[in-house]
């Protein structure tokens, strides 16, 4: 492996989790950080540090030209994006690579391709990858919007061709909602994006959210099995797991090799996830998107197949061909992740930094922490909330069940308010004790069934 220095081009939690796994190969680490951001962990542990701007990400994690004069001035041969950010914007891997510096993802021109909604869909429906009912490219016309919407059926999911994170999504149930949401989601992707380009899918009504962990070298080819991230909030994953629960194998294997042939199709190289729908009464699962990072869920997959993918990541950024074949990974046991942020659930899950007065993470065999924390840390109130994921392995799912509920009393995070309360109830509720929940649940939940400690339960309508 050619690379000996790495530049992480991120913050948080996976700022930490990229840190360590490059120490775990002997590679020097350069940490950059906002000046909100000058304690964070990851500068603690990293070989050095670089502020790169304001708390404002425009000024700082998001400016290009910022990060990789960081880059330049410590002399790394490598930059790492994490999730979020910069690691999904083509003209960044462009300009790493234009500065003589390995990109540790796929090329600008994969990321573009495979980053745009459409153009990842007509890249599956090449593939041979099933899609879903919907535009065949961009929809920039109210008209055709309508006439589309008229066609396939409503209900219909109006969504940003670029970007991602819930932005610039409607779901609609009327021809007056389409006209009205249509120029508002527009506006929203424009906004968030840069782009207002919008396209139409049909909704898959109790849809079950599974995506694949791929895997390319540029000449081979690899799926690391799937994740169920049906539990989801505001389309915000809250809770996943691994092996996908009551998937049949004839689809799990499916779902997977359609996974690989996509990849295969773009040559591609790097970590990637293809994200798909699953309808459980028809047995039939659509493609969604793409994502052309790590992602936050990673660790699942990690806990039941064995591989590190980020050192993965690094060793074939370094030109190695993947350290594994197809037959050599296999899955052991059952994983489960807790999203676990610094939110309120009794206000409505508003976001609440402050101080961490005291932290106490459980310990034992198949339990892991990856977070931002440490007690005295003052967690900033200029990013995103997640302080960290609590992940947990055993034998089957109704062990992992038993051993998250202990791990989650066991967590104690003191200062300000988490998510905490969120998961400790999904880990009692039956019918997610059962698997019986899809993407729609939660939130219905949430109204339902969910009384946060401070606040009274509601009714039930």
């Amino acid at each position: 492996m050619t690379i000996r220095s790495v530049l992480v081009a991120n913050r948080g939690e996976i700022a930490v989790r990229i840190v360590r796994a490059a120490k775990a190969l002997g590679i020097r680490t350069v940490q950059v950080h906002s000046a909100a951001d000058a304690d964070m962990l990851a500068v603690r542990l990293a070989d050095e540090a670089v502020d790169i701007g304001s708390p404002a990400p425009k000024k700082s994690y998001l400016n290009i030209e910022a990060v990789v004069a960081a880059a330049k001035a410590a002399g790394v041969d490598a930059v790492h994006p994490g999730y979020g950010f910069l690691s999904e914007n083509g003209d960044f891997a462009d300009a790493v690579a234009a500065a003589g510096m390995v990109f540790i993802g796929p090329s600008g021109d994969a990321i573009r391709l495979l980053g745009d909604k459409v153009a990842a869909r007509q890249v599956a429906e090449k593939a041979g990858v099933p899609t879903v009912p919907g535009s065949d490219g961009r929809i920039d016309d109210l008209d055709a919007a309508r006439a589309l919407t008229i066609r396939i059926g409503f209900p219909v999911m109006i969504k940003a061709a670029a970007g991602g994170g819930g932005r610039g999504i409607r779901i609609v149930q009327t021809v007056s909602e389409l006209e009205t949401q249509f120029p508002q989601a527009s506006a929203e992707a424009a906004a968030a994006f840069g782009d207002g380009g919008l396209y139409i899918e049909k909704v898959i009504t109790k849809a079950r959210h599974v995506e694949v962990q791929i895997f390319g070298d540029g000449e081979n080819f690899v799926h690391f099995f799937e994740r169920e991230c049906s539990l989801q909030r505001r389309r915000q994953k809250v809770w996943e797991e691994a092996p996908a629960f009551l998937l049949p194998a004839p689809i799990r294997e499916a779902l997977c090799d359609s996974a690989v042939a996509l990849a295969r199709s773009v040559n591609y190289r790097g970590a990637g996830t293809v994200e798909y729908l699953y309808d459980e009464d028809t047995q039939e699962f659509y493609f969604i998107e793409v994502n052309t990072r790590i992602q936050v869920e990673h660790p699942v997959t990690e806990m039941i197949t064995g591989v590190d993918l980020v050192q993965e990541m690094f060793k074939v950024a370094g030109g190695a061909l993947l350290s594994v074949t197809q037959d050599q990974i296999t899955v052991r046991g059952h994983a489960i992740e807790c999203r676990i942020n610094a939110e309120d659930p009794a206000r409505g899950f508003m976001p609440a930094p402050g101080r961490i007065e005291t932290l106490v993470v459980p310990q034992g065999e198949g339990i892991r922490f990856d977070t931002m924390l440490y007690e005295g840390y003052t967690i900033p109130p200029f990013y995103d909330s997640l302080l960290g994921k609590l992940i947990v392995w055993a034998e089957d799912r109704d062990a992992c069940l038993a051993k998250l509920k202990s791990a989650l009393e066991g967590l104690q995070v003191v200062g300000v308010p988490t998510t905490i309360p969120l998961h400790l109830a999904l880990a009692s509720d039956p019918n997610v004790r059962r698997g019986d929940y899809h993407t729609r649940f939660l939130e219905t939940w949430l109204e339902t069934q969910f009384a946060p400690p401070g606040a009274q339960k509601a009714e039930v309508a």
